[in-house]
């Protein structure tokens, strides 16, 4: 079995759970992240994983342009993974309904399989999840919180500041 190596980036959106499984970033968790890990006492503590990331993440907070090149290690179902993908494509600054998305994946009328696909993805912020949004334009469901996901897109300038 890989060891899963872990650490803990202190952000102004609140401390970030990394994880790793050996093949490259694996989860990136919010404190009161839905579905987030629990750290398993076989998990190793190991900042050396994440130094890139933490400098991105840093760069990307700080409201400056960033590419997450970064190895990932998504494991979900094919449908998952493709949806994880596209979401990867999405520009900063920019936002697309959870149709939207479903028809970029080749799924049109599958907008409920992908939001469900979109609810689970382990790696935040990566994989902007964020920048999903209602067909009505209305910002729903993010497991780090609507606060975060407003804070982020605002930042993104993809909505206006309050």
């Amino acid at each position: 079995m890989t060891d899963v190596r872990y650490d803990r980036l202190p952000t102004r959106l609140g401390e970030l759970l990394v994880t790793d499984h050996g093949w490259g970033l694996s989860g990136l968790y919010f404190p009161d992240h839905r579905r987030g890990p629990q750290v398993e006492p076989s998990w190793l503590v190991d900042p050396e994983p994440f130094r890139i990331l933490a400098d991105l993440l840093d760069t990307y907070l700080r409201g400056e342009p960033v590419r997450f090149e970064v190895p990932l290690d998504l494991r979900g179902t094919d449908l998952q993974v493709e949806v994880w993908t596209a979401l990867r494509r999405i520009p900063v600054g920019t936002t697309v309904s959870y149709g939207e998305l479903a028809a970029t994946v080749g799924r049109p009328g599958a907008a409920r399989a992908v939001a469900a696909a979109v609810a689970r993805n382990p790696v935040s912020i990566v994989v902007p999840c964020h920048r999903v949004i209602g067909a009505n334009g209305t910002l729903t469901g993010y497991a780090g919180g609507i606060d975060r996901k407003r804070t982020l897109l605002t930042m993104e300038r993809a909505l206006p500041d309050p």
